[in-house]
């Protein structure tokens, strides 16, 4: 077929809108878990322990997250550099901070999810 100079997304819609949504599944799958992603959002505002992070997930999010959870969660984002521990504070707790890199795979992420919607709200339209 001739390419008229129009771009692709005008061309062939569907196939972009395909092709969206396979990124965004393939980027989904592959980078930031479901927990981390609430663990970023929990501290995007400022630093937190882990129990304030359970607490601020379950109030805004409506799901709990387990300890194990949270610490596995905890200790890959911070293995990714997406988070870093504080020094302990009273009663032995350690807050945690969303580090730059952090911030931005989470805005990423939100972005990713965004567009994510966006593509599935025009499939089930048509």
């Amino acid at each position: 077929m001739a390419d008229d100079g129009a771009p692709l997304a005008t061309r062939h819609p569907k196939r972009c809108l395909e092709a969206i949504l396979r990124a965004t599944v393939y980027y989904v799958e592959r980078n930031v878990s479901e927990p981390a992603l609430l663990v970023l959002a929990a501290l995007a505002p400022g630093s937190k322990h882990g129990y304030a992070i359970i607490r601020d997930v379950e109030a805004h999010a409506g799901q709990r997250l387990g300890p194990g959870t949270l610490y596995g969660a905890i200790s890959r984002l911070e293995g990714q550099g997406y988070i870093e521990p504080l020094d302990l504070e009273e009663r032995g707790r350690r807050p945690y901070r969303i580090t730059a890199a952090g911030r931005l795979a989470f805005e990423e992420r939100l972005a990713e999810l965004t567009r994510y919607r966006s593509a599935l709200l025009q499939l089930a339209a048509r």
